[in-house]
């Protein structure tokens, strides 16, 4: 009996074609809403996730500037003043409380370079840090060796793509090369966004030129404590204490990386929520369009109920009847947005991130098949009432109705 009336919810689909293909579209919209939404939340998430990953066990100490300071507080050839740099004295502070994680230190500041014969000045960020911790701070190296001496330098993915530099390539320093040449001993490997410092853009070269060539002696823009032992929690409330044990006049700012990165975490998380609630509304609204459909459907059928009750056929029979109805609305029209909501999702993550290498990962097809189930659910919940209306008419009301 089953099949007869399974057979029966297709016909009245076919012989309201219009009417039902409309309610599959408000469908498809709110499917697609909450996938493609959900897709790019995730793709964020996930993009931000993979680009900071390897400051995720830093703490990032600079100076106190009044309203909390910034990281990688610029200097330039030593017209920082006092109060914008950390001292040497603080760095040993730190380098002691720390122990045994690394403590170290960073000096930065923006010069004119040139990157080859004839070519036109550029300015770039310069780092200056210490030769023996190159390798804890900047652990991955796109090509070449680490730099040991004082005549050369490392160069961030970017710069040395977009200036076409390799291995072995020289950088005029200073204004008509005042500062001398480096050579290029290594490019560092893409790092993306960073907290400690970014270096896509910029050159590395030792604390000892740095401080031979702008006269910087035992002051920092920053110290980077790269976290091996410990969490880093607790390390940050260790220098707190130890560096800023006079409230009214703090000494430094501390940045703990990876509590930021669950704060950045949970923003996104919360952002892809509220995008898929928007989205959710629009399925409500289609539901709320399928209900309409179905209570139509059954007043447009009293009679051909009240004949199939005459003879026999069970409530049950007659609610499954409506109910096969809303669900093959709603599974076709799911299944038809989910589709969508990948190409959409492609297409967003592509405009939006410049990416699509997070589509098919677990996060993102996750709020696919959320937006299909969904859309499932809400087309059966809203044919339920209608299919008990139709269930409990009156048989010989039924009969009698024109």
């Amino acid at each position: 009996m089953s099949t007869i009336f399974w057979e029966i919810s297709k016909r009245n689909i076919r012989i309201h074609m219009l009417r039902s293909t409309l309610a599959m579209l408000g469908i498809i919209i709110g499917v697609v809403a909450i996938g493609a939404m959900g897709i790019l939340g995730n793709s964020m998430t996930q993009e931000i996730s993979s680009s900071l990953s390897s400051v995720g066990d830093s703490v990032i100490v600079t100076p106190y500037s009044g309203g909390g300071g910034g990281m990688g507080s610029g200097g330039g050839g030593g017209s920082s003043s006092a109060n914008l740099m950390l001292t040497d004295q603080n760095y040993q502070l730190i380098k002691r409380v720390v122990a045994p994680n690394v403590a170290i230190p960073v000096l930065s500041t923006s010069e004119h370079m040139k990157v080859g014969v004839g070519s036109d000045d550029i300015v770039a960020t310069i780092y200056g840090i210490p030769t023996d911790d190159e390798s804890d701070l900047l652990p991955n190296l796109q090509a070449g060796g680490y730099n040991n001496a004082n005549s050369g330098c490392l160069v961030g993915s970017t710069f040395a793509s977009d200036h076409n530099i390799k291995v072995g390539s020289r950088i005029s320093i200073g204004t008509d090369g005042q500062y001398g040449t480096l050579r290029v001993t290594g490019i560092i490997a893409e790092r993306g966004m960073s907290f400690d410092i970014s270096t896509d853009s910029a050159i590395v070269v030792t604390q000892n030129w740095f401080e031979n060539t702008y006269n910087e002696q035992n002051e920092y823009n920053e110290v980077v404590v790269k976290v091996t032992s410990g969490d880093t929690a607790d390390v940050t409330t260790t220098i707190e204490n130890q560096l800023n044990r006079n409230i009214k006049e703090k000494t430094v700012s501390v940045t703990d990386s990876k509590a930021t990165l669950a704060t950045i975490y949970s923003t996104f998380s919360t952002v892809t929520t509220f995008v898929e609630a928007i989205g959710a509304i629009s399925m409500i609204v289609a539901g709320v369009s399928i209900f309409n459909i179905m209570m139509m459907s059954v007043n447009e059928r009293i009679k051909e109920i009240g004949i199939m009750r005459s003879i026999g056929t069970q409530k049950k029979e007659v609610m499954s009847m409506f109910i096969y109805e809303a669900a093959i609305i709603g599974v076709i029209g799911s299944l038809i947005g989910g589709i969508l909501c990948i190409l959409a999702g492609y297409a967003v993550s592509a405009l939006m991130l410049g990416t699509t290498k997070y589509l098919f990962t677990v996060a993102s097809m996750t709020s696919v098949v959320e937006g299909v189930g969904f859309g499932i659910i809400v087309c059966l919940l809203c044919g339920v009432y209608p299919s008990l209306q139709a269930a409990n008419l009156n048989p010989i009301d039924a009969l009698r109705h024109e």
